[in-house]
């Protein structure tokens, strides 16, 4: 840059800019990398900015982060060799040309895919301790002018100062990664499954579950299918100071009843004709421990009132046998029921809920812990990337747009399956939206302003055109999809709706809603 000419205002600002935006981007690199290219199209002007990151696996470059025109189709460009990107990989130095038609190394694919004709280019590699690990092109500007070296010496300002935050950035995050593997490894271990969460709700719930780590009191967790109840429950045991001890699990609906009371209590040799043999059960198992029963609502009535006894008296008998045998044991019970309706219905023992719901978890949906669905999907990705021994890279714009879109009325496990079933279907590098086969293929439809939109639709070509029975008809299909997506059940459809629960048991009889 010529010593007499100085940076303009908007330069200037653009720079302060970016700057203000590195520091708060400091812990993702990915989003940092989306600042640079912004700030560089602001300071010289250009049309399009795009950043090739080399892949640690194969040592070749990649789209990963557009801006400007067809970003969504250079996105999907794979890159030549032989191209301009790659040679300033290789040989690590900056490129500025105004003629690239000319240029040897200019790989015409790129300009044929997304149907822009590009003349000037300006590419520049991010090198890290010697090794180039990324690309940052810059092509046109926006007045159709050429890039001078003016432009060039601002460019390499730039990427000089992003270079070195980067740097910090990459460290900052491979020492997160490293704190998280092990205290995944610390709270997991063998047998237990990996606990991901960032959204405010659940890391609350994971402080409570922590700071109760000290007390025997029982707990139970409610949420619907699929929310992972299982690992909460797992987290209730591995942080509390049983930690060392079993962590016995039983599904009380897996079982027939006669083979339950066994399952749990164990029993002695000649109890029935099968009893060939003394056999403890579950909770002697599970002593100084924790006993995780799923799908508590499926526990028989017998069943519940022995259940009772253990928690209120901390011994039981065998079937078979009069002997009384004492335990130290921590119940933890699970269920996506409405215990509380079926308490009304007798179906489940009032004296009982009240002796599992001493310390009560809720567990959101997944539609209601969004910010998770990152580390959820880059979790399973990984999981199944290896199963299928395809190495995918991650996901692409569309596919992320369409998972942060759907309502994942199965949650997490839905999730789980989509991207297990997206693995298996997809083609290499990025998983696309098409591979996750979404109901309907339009992610944003289910519980979306399309349904939405549907319903409202439907009613107004109907013949009664009162506002009345358009609202009440709407506050009906409204409330039903609501209560189909939550299982039935009415206290978590009121925590959704922002309702009383009494509210929704009061609309379901005056809107006559069935099931």
């Amino acid at each position: 840059m010529n010593d007499k000419e100085f940076i303009s205002r908007e330069q200037l600002k653009s720079l302060i800019a970016l700057y203000s935006r590195i520091n708060l981007s400091y812990a993702d690199p990915e989003a940092l990398l989306v600042s640079i290219l912004e700030s560089a199209m602001l300071i010289i002007s250009c049309k399009t900015a795009a950043f090739l990151i080399v892949d640690s696996r194969s040592n070749l470059l990649r789209f990963s982060a557009v801006r400007g025109k067809n970003k969504d189709d250079i996105m999907k460009i794979d890159v030549h060799r032989n191209s301009i990107a790659n040679w300033v990989k290789e040989n690590k130095e900056v490129v500025l040309l105004n003629n690239i038609h000319s240029d040897t190394r200019f790989d015409s694919s790129v300009q044929e895919k997304n149907g822009l004709v590009e003349n000037n280019l300006i590419a520049f590699p991010i090198n890290l301790d010697g090794d180039c690990v990324g690309v940052v092109e810059l092509w046109d500007k926006s007045d159709g002018s050429d890039f001078s070296d003016d432009d060039l010496d601002m460019v390499l300002l730039l990427g000089g100062q992003a270079k070195e935050v980067y740097r910090q950035a990459v460290m900052f995050r491979q020492r997160e990664s490293n704190y998280s593997y092990l205290d995944t490894s610390v709270n997991a271990g063998k047998g237990y499954h990996t606990f991901i969460a960032k959204n405010p709700t659940v890391l609350s719930l994971i402080q409570n579950i922590r700071e109760s780590g000290n007390i025997n009191s029982s707990v139970l967790i409610t949420g619907e299918s699929g929310v992972g109840k299982e690992l909460f429950a797992e987290q209730v045991h591995l942080l509390s100071s049983r930690a060392n001890k079993p962590f016995i699990r039983v599904s009380c609906a897996s079982l027939a009843p006669s083979l339950l009371e066994s399952e749990l209590f164990g029993h002695v040799k000649g109890a029935y004709t099968d009893a060939s043999s003394t056999v403890k059960g579950r909770f002697e198992i599970a002593d100084g421990g924790t006993l995780f029963l799923d799908e508590i609502g499926e526990l028989p009535w017998n069943l519940q009132s022995k259940l009772l006894r253990v928690i209120q008296e901390k011994n039981f008998e065998r079937v078979g046998s009069s002997e009384t045998i004492s335990v130290d044991v921590r119940i933890v019970a699970a269920t996506n029921r409405d215990l509380e309706k079926m308490i009304q219905e007798k179906l489940f023992r009032e004296d009982l809920y009240y002796r599992l719901n001493v310390l009560p978890i809720s567990v959101p949906p997944l539609r209601e812990r969004k910010e998770d669905l990152p580390d959820l999907c880059m979790h399973f990705l990984s999981k199944f990337k290896d199963e299928t021994h395809k190495r995918f890279t991650g996901f692409s714009e569309a596919a992320l747009n369409a998972i942060h879109s759907y309502m994942w009325p199965g949650n997490i496990r839905e999730l789980e399956n989509t991207i297990q079933r997206a693995c298996i279907l997809g083609k290499l590098p990025l998983i696309q939206v098409n591979d996750l086969k979404l109901p309907g293929n339009r992610a944003s439809e289910r519980g979306g302003s399309g349904e939405i939109a549907s319903m409202a639709s439907d009613i107004g070509s109907r013949g009664n055109k009162s506002l009345k029975y358009a609202l009440d008809e709407f506050k009906k299909q409204y409330i039903t999809k609501i209560l189909i997506e939550n299982n039935w059940n009415q206290t978590q459809a009121a925590r959704v709706l922002d309702i009383q629960r009494t509210y929704v048991s009061k609309l379901i009889s005056e809107l006559g809603i069935k099931r």
